[in-house]
């Protein structure tokens, strides 16, 4: 018999953005679906969970990020560094990667994610430094299963070192063909297009200054044959727009448009620096933008158009990006920074709460694939987030309980997360993981990187 939980009588339901809220009502979830909703459900064999003081809502997804960068987080050297500059220097660690950086790296970052209410994640990883022969993307992939996330592994890639103009050193890329041949043997072993699968797999080169041309389209040709998504980072900086036209003589859209690199399947990370007709194109094309709102004010990026990209259409998510330009993987955080941000670009009434809810929600869920996510209905799949209310930091803040996790308190913490029905987080803990441990290991690893790298690391633990 499938495994089965009530939810009993929620204080604050949100089933989707825009949506009627509930007060006063049961969910029950039988295996890995939402199997009802409404007042006084029979228990039967369900497992109760009291959610009296609880905000219940769909789970977060996150569109965008780079696990292996939760160990170089506030790096002193690249604090006040802009993208190019803070990758060149950065590259110097991450040349020094193994599979235990990515093994750890990967569940912290799960681990972190699941905390802050998400219950989907991608991961682009595309730093494979010369002498490993373990595949970093199963490794990844273990990771997140252990943690319990609902994971699209993105198979990234770089292929223009310095030596070809590139900006990484010729130790973190690779040969073309191989690159292409890994790629292929992922989709095959890893990618599961079921609805409610909790494993599928993205192709996704760096970006349009690692990569050559002929990487870019051969890309998309494999994926498309294989049916799956394509990702980027484009239009991140003005740097990368200087770049495409000395290099390409083009603007970083019209370069992606000439190769095939634009439609419902593909979506890019960042998308600050869109002019007019670029945004029209993105709506037209059905092209997606996945928005990192902190790491852009990290990096002095800019402000990616999100109130004019919504009134044309264009599709999006939200996304903490990683770890080294956020410097955290705080889902629900970075709420907070969306709502924020775009007021100060747009105006008090700029971006609403229910508008930011819909694009950590159904709008992540739309660009990665699962259809059947970010919502709570009946038939839908059971990731479900519950924050308890009572707590100091949201005393006063209770007239509007989902707009309270935004704009209000100090620690962006869900006490349960499920995921496709199985309890993962409980009272603010994850279950499958030894926090402790996990913590240990982690330093352990980023103080080998640092002085592997020659940075001091007399602070660290």
């Amino acid at each position: 018999m499938a495994h089965r939980i009530l939810l009993r009588d929620i204080y604050h339901l949100v089933s989707a953005a825009g949506a009627d809220r509930l007060r006063g009502i049961d969910l029950l979830i039988d295996g890995d679906r939402v199997a009802d909703i409404g007042e006084g459900l029979p228990r039967g064999d369900a497992t109760v969970i009291d959610a009296s003081t609880k905000l219940v809502m769909p789970g977060l997804v996150n569109t965008h990020h780079h696990m292996y960068q939760t160990l170089q987080r506030n790096i002193p050297a690249v604090q006040n560094a802009k993208l190019f500059d803070w990758l060149v220097a950065l590259y110097e660690i991450w040349r020094h990667l193994t599979p235990e950086t990515i093994r750890v790296s990967t569940l912290l970052a799960c681990c972190e994610l699941l905390k802050s209410g998400c219950t989907t994640t991608m991961d682009h990883h595309y730093v494979f430094p010369e002498g490993i022969n373990q595949d970093l993307i199963a490794v990844q992939l273990q990771s997140a299963a252990q943690a319990g996330v609902r994971f699209c592994a993105t198979r990234g890639s770089m292929s223009r070192g310095r030596s070809k103009g590139g900006l990484p050193p010729d130790s973190v890329v690779q040969d073309e063909d191989a690159i292409l041949a890994h790629s292929e043997e992922l989709i095959h072993r890893f990618h599961d297009p079921a609805p409610c699968s909790m494993t599928r797999v993205a192709l996704a080169p760096c970006s349009p200054f690692s990569v050559s041309e002929e990487l870019m389209r051969s890309t998309a040709e494999l994926a498309r044959r294989h049916d799956v998504l394509l990702h980027t980072h484009l239009a991140e900086t003005k740097d990368e727009e200087e770049y495409c036209l000395e290099h390409y003589g083009c603007r970083p859209l019209a370069l992606m448009e000439r190769l095939g690199w634009v439609g419902r399947d593909v979506w890019y990370a960042h998308g600050v620096h869109f002019d007019d007709a670029e945004l029209e194109t993105l709506a037209e094309s059905r092209t997606g933008v996945a928005h990192c709102p902190s790491s852009n004010m990290r990096l002095g990026s800019g402000i990616a158009r999100v109130r004019e990209m919504l009134d044309r259409g264009v599709r999006l998510g939200l996304a903490v990006d990683g770890s080294a330009s956020n410097d955290t993987s705080d889902m629900m955080g970075e709420l907070r920074s969306c709502l924020l941000l775009h007021r100060v670009l747009g105006g008090a009434d700029a971006i609403t709460a229910e508008q930011v809810l819909s694009l950590a929600t159904r709008g992540g869920a739309d660009l990665l694939g699962w259809q059947e996510v970010g919502t709570l209905e009946v038939g839908q799949v059971a990731d479900v987030v519950l924050v308890e209310m009572d707590r100091l930091d949201y005393a006063g803040a209770l007239s509007d309980p989902l707009a309270a996790i935004m704009f209000s308190g100090a620690a962006h913490q869900a006490h349960t997360v499920i995921v496709n029905g199985q309890v993962v987080v409980r009272d603010g803990m994850v279950l499958n993981v030894d926090e402790e441990d996990l913590r240990h290991r982690a330093n352990a690893e980023a103080r080998r990187m640092m002085e592997a790298a020659g940075h001091d690391v007399g602070w660290m633990l």
